[in-house]
């Protein structure tokens, strides 16, 4: 707690402080902390993916360029043109794994505004001077709010907020984001 130089948690062994303030913070920092290892651990792995397929891309490129040269002979065309179907269908491939890393990308947005969320709720719960003020819980709100940056989280938080529950929020985010699959004709937008 801020005003108290004690850390940790106290419940294995309980005394006169003892504080479900303090255990409440103690929870809270450990979920953001295990959130937090797991971006990191993940981040490093799809970098690497990331540049390998973007490698592969630019290899593709290449191959084709360099196919575009060769002669269409009797002999070679239909080896030509083989190497070229198959290039065209690894390039989808590729193209595919990328955007599937596009949206590895917003879940890792998403963890990151999670662990700013808990972090602002450990420091708020952990001050007592703050903990019973409304005005720092709508400040607090307002400062999750405000580091958002998917309309779908602004929306789910905004109707949490108002009173939906997490399931009936999901399920508004998930109505909505398939009819707007389907408007799109199945096409489904990047940021």
């Amino acid at each position: 707690m801020s005003n108290d130089p004690v850390r940790g948690t106290r419940a294995h062994a309980p005394d006169l402080d003892w504080s479900q303030v303090r255990e409440t913070v103690v929870m809270l920092e450990v979920a953001a902390g295990q959130v937090e290892a797991a971006m990191k651990d993940s981040n490093s792995s799809v970098e690497v993916l990331m540049d390998t397929f973007t490698s592969l891309a630019a290899t593709l490129q290449h191959i084709e360029v360099a196919l575009d040269t060769l002669p269409d002979t009797v002999g070679n065309g239909l080896v030509k043109g083989e190497i070229q179907q198959n290039t065209r269908i690894v390039a989808d491939k590729v193209h595919h794994a990328i955007i599937a890393f596009q949206f590895y990308d917003k879940l890792v947005q998403r963890l990151d505004h999670v662990c700013h969320g808990l972090a602002g709720l450990s420091r708020l719960v952990a001050d007592r001077r703050r903990l019973y003020d409304p005005a720092e819980w709508k400040s607090l709100q307002d400062e999750i709010l405000a580091k958002y940056t998917m309309v779908e989280e602004r929306a789910m938080f905004e109707s949490v907020l108002g009173g939906a529950t997490v399931k009936e929020a999901l399920e508004t985010y998930m109505t909505a984001r398939m009819k707007e699959i389907e408007q799109s004709g199945g096409e489904i937008e990047l940021f």
